[in-house]
């Protein structure tokens, strides 16, 4: 902690208390005690933020910072003496510098200082010419006793003393001259500052590296932030440009339908007209003209009526309003993004859809069945797409208060994917609908079996290979062997070396068993080798 005169001057000081407040000194305690009662103060250095403990001297006591007195000095120098006042009088402006007291004198000042005895041979100077000079501060006194000068160390107290404090106060402690322990203590404090110096090093190029990391942190968001707004302004972009197509799009099929609206519109108005004057005409010569007139017109009249009779026309409006929008559907890419939303038309038709699958007509109880749903508009035409309302019903014909539980799957391709689980064998309605109405086909019957069952046999090619040759082991096939064998070989017609199931028959490995019983025991003891 370096004190100097300008510092103490800021600070509202009790310097016999020894404490002090303002903005640049904080104390750590704001209640003021007797000196024997008041705990430590510490203050806050304003240049390097670091608590010092206040010594019990007060603020007299902090050391001062004689080499920041010597800087203010020359800063004032160089500044034409501003600021300087004479050191004896304390009011004139500085002229002259005393080189043998160190005193900073006005001319008044330095006149009389050179009348006095003591004092005429001292050797004046112009403050001007001490612009040049490293130091000009004055001689450092010693506190105890101003009119010596700390020029003597002592030791055992580790601090300047003056000569009359090693006659006194420090009588028994050893000391030096300033100039010859100088070395001593001079070589600890560059030891230490040589030990502090890689560590300043070191926080500096800690520093440096943060500043650089933070320089790249700038750029590398900078960076990325460009690629976002590159990325979203090409998105945005995209996203117009098909947003204005399909708008385009929309815009078309109303033109396209409002055509078609007012084509059929038109041409029912004109066989409307057609047919009220045809009818107008016939019930006026009918109400009005006489028996000729009505035999004559006749045939005109029939005519007439019968080809407006034979004309075909719809009562239906030939288009409808279904337009709707899809948002999750995907678009295809635009300006090379993935755009999503989709402008459909199509309606399906519950007649036109079909259902597909190998499980539409049979499952297996506790086994689970699907089969799939064709969505179709009205020219027969894939719907392409999914989001439509399939609703589907299994039910029991013998308990049809007892649904079972299924699941549509929307394929999201105009395909749905419908699964059930049968818990019992027996017969099965089913219901498809669309819109509230069957689908193609629906509803139709179901046939649940029990479930697979599984061969008593074995898959062989002959019953003499897998029995190890007993005579008496007999096959499902029904072949015998010459000399007494009662199961096929090789050579039996109909299964000349092709596997079969020794218990059914049946020629397929994985397949569901059919035996029933009836035949011989010994076929269940055919075995493998």
């Amino acid at each position: 902690m370096r004190s100097c005169p300008s510092l103490l001057d800021d600070v509202g000081v009790d310097l016999e208390g020894g404490w002090a407040q303002n903005g640049k000194v904080r104390l750590s305690q704001t209640e003021l005690k007797p000196r024997n009662q008041q705990s430590q103060i510490g203050i806050l250095c304003p240049v390097c933020d670091a608590q010092v403990d206040l010594p019990i001297g007060g603020v007299k006591a902090l050391t001062l910072d004689h080499l920041a007195m010597n800087d203010v000095m020359l800063e004032n120098l160089h500044g034409e003496g501003q600021g300087l006042v004479c050191d004896l009088c304390n009011d004139r402006e500085v002229e002259k510098r005393c080189q043998t007291c160190k005193s900073n004198l006005c001319q008044f000042c330095c006149q009389a200082h050179r009348r006095q005895k003591k004092t005429s041979y001292h050797t004046m100077v112009d403050l001007k010419d001490l612009k040049g000079c490293s130091r000009v501060g004055k001689p450092i006194l010693c506190p105890i006793h101003p009119a010596e000068e700390l020029r003597l160390f002592c030791e055992f107290c580790d601090r300047p003393v003056c000569r009359d404090c090693v006659v006194g106060e420090h009588r028994e402690h050893p000391y030096d001259f300033t100039s010859n322990v100088i070395h001593k203590h001079g070589d600890s404090v560059r030891e230490l500052l040589r030990g502090t110096q890689p560590r300043v090093e070191a926080l500096e190029e800690a520093l440096a590296q943060i500043k650089r990391v933070n320089n790249a942190l700038q750029k590398r968001v900078e960076a990325v932030a460009a690629d976002v707004r590159k990325f979203s302004e090409g998105y945005i972009k995209a996203i117009e440009e098909h947003r204005n197509k399909m708008l385009k799009q929309l815009e078309d099929i109303r033109v396209q339908k409002e055509n078609s609206l007012q084509l059929q519109k038109a041409q029912l108005e004109q066989l409307l007209a057609d047919m009220r004057t045809g009818v107008e005409f016939t019930e006026h010569l009918l109400t009005s003209g006489s028996d000729l007139e009505i035999l004559i017109t006749k045939g005109v009249v029939v005519e007439r009526l019968r080809k407006l009779n034979k004309v075909e026309y719809n009562t239906h409006p030939g288009v409808n309003d279904h337009i709707s929008f899809s948002p999750q559907e995907k678009a295809g890419q635009c300006r090379g993004y993935e755009v999503y939303g989709a402008i459909n038309t199509k309606e399906v038709d519950p007649a036109k859809c079909v259902l597909q699958g190998e499980d539409l007509h049979r499952a297996r109880e506790k086994q689970t069945a699907s089969f799939t749903v064709l969505c179709k508009d009205a020219t027969g035409e894939s719907m392409g797409r999914g989001g439509d309302n399939v609703h589907v019903a299994v039910l029991p014909k013998d308990k049809k208060d007892s649904p079972v539980r299924t699941m549509v799957q929307d394929n999201k391709d105009g395909t749905y994917c419908v699964s059930y689980t049968p818990k019992e064998p027996g017969l099965y309605t089913v219901w498809v609908c669309i819109k509230k109405q069957h689908v193609q086909g629906s509803p139709f019957t179901v046939t649940v079996r029990r479930k697979r069952r599984p061969h008593l046999g074995v898959f062989h090619c002959c019953t003499f290979c897998s029995s190890g040759g007993q005579k008496n082991a007999r096959c499902a096939c029904g072949g015998t062997m010459p000399g007494g064998y009662l199961g096929c070989g090789h050579g039996h017609k109909g299964h000349p070396g092709r596997p079969h199931w020794s218990c059914c028959g049946k020629l397929t490995e994985k397949s569901e068993c059919t035996y029933i019983g009836g035949q011989s025991t010994s076929l269940l003891r055919t075995v493998a080798l």
